[in-house]
């Protein structure tokens, strides 16, 4: 199933993201690449969705 890069708004694959995965809020993130997963984990605020 695919999903959202919270940060880029990239699709990536949920299964295997590239970027890896985080936890905010009871919620799974994925990334498409480790770059954005730092992104978001500095400020989850900013790019979560409420």
């Amino acid at each position: 199933m695919p999903a959202n890069d919270p940060v880029c708004k990239m699709t990536v694959d949920e299964k295997n993201p590239p970027g890896g995965k985080a936890e905010y809020k009871g919620k799974t993130y994925y990334f498409c690449s480790p770059g954005c997963r730092r992104s978001f984990e500095r400020d989850p605020g900013k790019y979560a969705k409420a």
